[in-house]
């Protein structure tokens, strides 16, 4: 016997039996978003590695340690996509979207790649519902990614996620922070991970997203962004927090957010959810006003987010809120001999034709066997067919689950009349 190949580690199957849960989501998720009139959008599994380099920044983690990146039979760089903002703006530049009426909303639910150590709520292939939302840079359009992430939530019934909420400034209060917190770390430099004492050099503002509890503890008193903010970026926030309070979202400002990637000023934003575990972090999002013109478009405005769906569930789970009806067959149709399968096999299709949902036996089972399966599918009718039912044209028609049995014709049209009634 040949050896089995196993999945790659990192990865998962999602079976029939959580598929369920992954299509009631994700037909919420395109019924959510088109309500706040975002379009779908789907890009390619791959791209060329300069985009990431470029688009995510060279000095992430991202892009230093986790990209998966190969070379092609031309010796062209290229690497499977670890988020979906760089290949949304690459897209709407190269196909000119950039060039149409504003605001522009786009959604996309895909799936990214990232060589990281897999834990609960992360794995090296990860599914996210993502908006973006371009040409628009005030407020009421930070508002609207926020208020449709949280109409998600709302949704699928998750309770325990909270808003954490913060700016990170602008290019004009930016260098002021950065030189404050460079001042800061150099007196700590000694005490940061090795890792951070690299990026002390290169941006210091990437000590603040460390994981290592040491590193954690001496940002606890790192310079606020909040308190460096100047008068645009202030005004900016001031009046995003005031349109989430009056639309009745409940928030945090939390200075500790400054998100993963180099592309954001503004407004940066991440929904928590304490239950799930140590990935907490259920969406995380935020302005990044510079990056298409950074990839090569015109400067353009724009704000969004992106939804983990794995860490979506584990919420839902923790709310009680997963769940989802199996769809089962109307009728199932139980031959008996080879003239009767034959017979079945044509209902069958005509069933379905109509707009009934029903099975057959393709595999030769007892009278029994077959019974107990139609069962086991939640079949709500059996249609019992053999040599003496085709010769009468009619065959015996069973309500399960106790019910009672009535011949009836062989065609689809008297048999769907029946089982309507």
């Amino acid at each position: 016997m040949a050896e089995t190949i196993k999945r790659q580690y990192g990865t998962f199957d999602i079976l029939p039996k959580d598929v369920i849960y992954w299509q009631k989501i994700e037909n919420v998720l395109r019924d959510r978003a088109s309500k706040y009139g975002f379009e779908e959008i789907r890009f390619p599994t791959f791209e060329a590695t300069e985009l990431f380099n470029r688009g995510v920044g060279d000095t992430t983690d991202i892009v230093q340690k986790e990209m998966y990146t190969f070379n092609d039979r031309e010796k062209r760089s290229l690497s499977l996509r670890p988020e979906g903002t760089a290949c949304v703006v690459r897209s709407i530049i190269e196909n000119g979207l950039v060039h149409e009426a504003m605001p522009l909303k786009l959604y996309y639910i895909a799936n990214f790649f990232r060589h990281e150590k897999p834990q609960k709520g992360r794995s090296r292939e990860f599914f996210q519902f993502g908006t973006e939302l371009y040409g628009a840079d005030g407020p009421i359009a930070d508002a609207t990614v926020i208020l449709l992430a949280a109409d998600v939530f709302r949704s699928l019934g998750v309770k325990g996620v909270r808003l954490h909420l913060n700016s990170v400034g602008c290019d004009n209060c930016r260098d002021d922070y950065t030189k404050a917190l460079t001042d800061f770390f150099e007196s700590k430099k000694e005490s940061l991970c090795p890792t951070c004492k690299q990026r002390l050099a290169t941006n210091p503002r990437r000590i603040l997203d460390c994981k290592d509890e040491g590193c954690k503890r001496i940002c606890a008193d790192a310079p606020k962004t909040v308190d460096y903010l100047c008068g645009d970026c202030k005004d900016h926030f001031d009046k995003l927090r005031t349109l989430l309070e009056e639309s009745g979202i409940d928030y945090v400002v939390d200075v500790k957010i400054v998100r993963g990637l180099d592309y954001y000023n503004k407004t940066v934003f991440e929904f928590i959810d304490e239950s799930i575990g140590a990935q907490s972090t259920v969406c995380g999002g935020g302005r990044y006003n510079k990056l298409v013109a950074q990839l090569g478009g015109p400067e353009l405005a724009a704000v969004g987010f992106g939804m983990g769906i794995t860490r979506l569930i584990e919420a839902m789970r923790q709310s009680e809120s997963l769940v989802a009806e199996r769809k089962v067959p109307k009728i199932y149709l139980a031959p008996l001999g080879d003239d009767a399968k034959m017979k079945c096999a044509v209902l069958t299709e005509a069933l379905r034709r109509e707009g009934v949902y029903a099975e057959c036996d393709m595999t030769g089972r007892s009278l029994k066997a077959q019974m107990k399966y139609s069962d086991k599918l939640g079949a709500e009718y059996t249609l019992i067919l053999g040599d003496d039912e085709i010769s009468n044209g009619a065959a015996r028609l069973r309500k399960m689950n106790g019910g009672d049995t009535v011949d009836v014709e062989l065609s689809a049209e008297k048999i769907i009349e029946v089982i309507n009634r």
